[in-house]
């Protein structure tokens, strides 16, 4: 197996990568942008493993992506570079439109002329919008209602791969998951976030009540049900990759504080954020009936786990939230920003 992994030097692509690394024999190109949250040092200890290589280039170049179609002639391609924060969209959605909804369709075509066997698109729950409370689960017939640049790019990304499908035949797969927390996540996104700020004694900022709600999974479970969306998903079809373990915002920060040992004063409620989705919830009950996925680490034990890998991993941390981050972060939170 010849494997394309886009957007590989990411939170869940590099874990990804290192996982496939050391679970199976498959060759893998890795084609990332490098944008902000883009780190090459996600995948340091495996940069000279023979199976894998790296290439640096956007999704959206099709005569690179028809280059290295050409080159390397792929069994899969399975597609995780998209701009992916909602706040970020908000702020400009011009990056969203080019990488999530151009981007794949620049890899769809490139799929679609080199004969690839399978073309897995790693998508969210965030296209479905919103539930309320008491409302159920998503599934995959849910109606798409995304409520965000963001989600409603990478609804469009989902549309684009469903047209395909049907009107080319492409191979074509679509996952959708739930929030996902771990080693490596940039730290823009909540559970770093938290874990960052409180180890540096700086104030955490928590959207509106904080009763927003949102179903959080393990990346390396997350990992294990895109690999099995390769191998054995079919194609045309939708898979949703749900953790099950839903929480509300303030609660997951309260016991994030208790793991870390800070005070809960550190909390600081900021103005919400527009269009805040409440409540998230994924039933992965297809994917587990069909292809046999099943979540493999526990919440609580998972969440200590990453909080200790970030109190280990200091200066990657440390790296990532100098710069540019600090800038933005600045930007949405003013005083509260990383470097004051």
């Amino acid at each position: 197996m010849k494997l394309l992994v886009t957007g590989g030097a990411g939170f869940i692509g590099s874990n990804f990568i290192r996982l496939l690394l050391a679970e199976s024999d498959w060759e893998i190109v890795n084609l990332d942008k490098l944008t902000y949250a883009g780190n090459l040092e996600n995948l340091a200890y495996v940069k000279d493993n023979p199976r894998y290589s790296f290439v640096r280039g956007d999704i959206a170049d099709a005569k690179l992506v028809d280059e290295i179609f050409k080159q390397h002639k792929f069994n899969a391609v399975i597609n995780f570079a998209a701009e992916s924060h909602v706040d970020r969209s908000i702020q400009d959605a011009a990056p969203f439109i080019a990488t999530n909804i151009t981007g794949t369709q620049v890899l769809l075509d490139a799929s679609r002329r080199h004969g690839v066997e399978k073309y897995v698109q790693v998508s969210t729950d965030e296209v479905y919008g919103s539930l309320e409370d008491g409302e159920g689960y998503f599934t995959e017939d849910t109606p798409l209602a995304p409520n965000s640049p963001y989600s409603a790019s990478k609804a469009s990304a989902d549309l684009l791969c469903r047209a395909y499908h049907k009107t080319y035949n492409t191979p074509v797969v679509i996952t959708r998951c739930s929030n996902n927390f771990g080693p490596y996540q940039f730290p823009e996104k909540l559970i770093p976030l938290v874990i960052t700020n409180a180890l540096e004694d700086k104030p955490i900022p928590v959207y509106g009540d904080g009763m927003n709600v949102r179903d959080w999974i393990y990346v390396l479970d997350h990992c294990r049900g895109l690999k099995l969306a390769i191998e054995k998903g079919a194609p045309g079809e939708v898979y949703n990759i749900g953790g099950g373990a839903q929480i509300p915002n303030i609660e997951l920060v309260r016991k994030i504080l208790k793991i870390v040992g800070k005070p809960e004063s550190l909390i600081t409620f900021v103005k919400d954020r527009p269009g805040h989705d409440r409540r998230y919830a994924i039933n992965p009950q297809k994917i587990q009936n069909e292809l046999g996925w099943e979540i493999s680490f526990n919440f609580d034990e998972a969440l200590a786990s990453t909080v200790d890998w970030y109190k280990q991993n200091k200066p990657w941390w440390k790296m990532v939230k100098s710069g540019e981050y600090q800038e933005y972060y600045q930007r949405w939170y003013g005083k509260l920003s990383p470097g004051t």
